[in-house]
């Protein structure tokens, strides 16, 4: 299976995962992101349980999953020299801190402006994270043969992409501009830092880049440190783990009772959520190991599912310019899709 079908699917789950996640939104509680945060860590802790467990015992693996998969566990191990978890978890150190400090930033932005405002400047991370990975490759060197392995439709297709989810965060932001999500009020409180409370999704955007273009550089099995899929797996939901646990102990402080993540109304929203998320992760990862420059503003453009899915099941109404983009990168993932038929025929 490749690269492309890999980015396709994962689109697909984060598409889900988001429109579950507006779903498990509760107007009013001001600490709705931090319970998700605990779905969210709780799922991606589990496998990455499930993950340390298969890849120690690796048979039973064969046939489950999948070749491939079954291949890169085999390929990798727990504690021997330096294909170590430990010696992965130094290399994946970059990333993994960059998507702490984005997750941070953004659970604070939330309580300073709406989501509607700050999810598409944060969804522009994909896009910037592509040209921060071709800076790097061009700057060691390693870009030497870009133009030579990419054809012209798969520069094309994601230059569109770029353009569309870039033109999407300028739009939509826009839009919740005139509709007054902007219009400040200095006696509430949720918007005290006025037009400052902007820097919060805009940080979030840049250091969420960053981790995104450090995973391409670390995972690219070409020219990048090529750290292992499941090794990064593993990682990246320990990560989420710890966010989730100290998300849970902030809760139990803050509203004085444990919060109960297993009720039903909880693991029907937030539970579906976070398994969407799991799932997109798992060939996110696949696909950014094989073609990571290329993947990366395609993985952006999930925010276009997100924005379909919200018009046929939530009813939310798209305006002429939303379609305008969600059509523009909808024609740069076809022409990359043509690109990979092509080189695969």
């Amino acid at each position: 299976m490749s690269w492309f079908i890999f980015t396709l699917i994962c689109m697909l789950g984060w598409g889900l995962a988001d429109l579950f996640y507006k779903k498990s939104n509760v107007d009013g509680d001001r600490y709705s992101h931090l319970k998700t945060a605990v779905w969210v860590g709780l799922m991606m802790g589990v496998f990455s349980l499930l993950f340390i467990v298969l890849t120690v015992f690796k048979e039973p693996l064969t046939g489950l999953v999948g070749e491939q998969i079954a291949d890169a566990v085999t390929a990798e191990t727990l504690f021997n020299g330096e294909t170590s978890i430990f010696v992965s978890a130094v290399k994946y150190l970059p990333a993994s801190l960059c998507y702490i400090i984005s997750m941070v930033i953004g659970y604070a932005g939330m309580r300073y402006l709406e989501v509607s405002i700050v999810s598409p400047v944060q969804n522009a991370s994909g896009a910037f994270s592509a040209i921060a990975m071709f800076c790097y490759f061009s700057f060691t060197g390693a870009i030497g043969g870009f133009f030579e392995e990419f054809s012209v439709l798969e520069i094309v297709g994601s230059g569109l992409i770029i353009l569309g989810v870039i033109a999407l965060a300028v739009v939509e932001q826009r839009l919740a501009n005139k509709e007054g999500a902007l219009d400040l009020k200095p006696e509430e409180r949720k918007y005290r830092f006025g037009a400052l409370a902007l820097l919060f999704p805009i940080l979030y955007c840049v250091f969420d880049t960053i981790g995104t273009a450090a995973d391409g550089i670390i995972l690219d099995e070409k020219v990048g440190l090529g750290l292992g899929e499941i090794d990064v797996l593993i990682l990246y939901g320990l990560t989420f783990l710890l966010a989730g646990i100290v998300a849970w102990i902030f809760l139990l402080i803050r509203e004085k009772k444990a919060y109960n993540p297993f009720k039903k109304a909880e693991i029907k929203t937030r539970g579906a959520a976070a398994l969407f998320e799991q799932f997109g992760q798992i060939f996110y990862v696949y696909a950014m190991a094989d073609n990571p420059i290329v993947a990366a503003p395609m993985v952006a453009s999930y925010c276009i599912v997100s924005a379909i899915l919200s018009r046929i099941f939530l009813k939310e109404k798209l305006k002429a310019s939303q379609y305008a983009c969600v059509i523009t990168v909808i024609i740069g993932i076809v022409l990359i899709g043509i690109a990979d038929g092509l080189a695969e025929a």
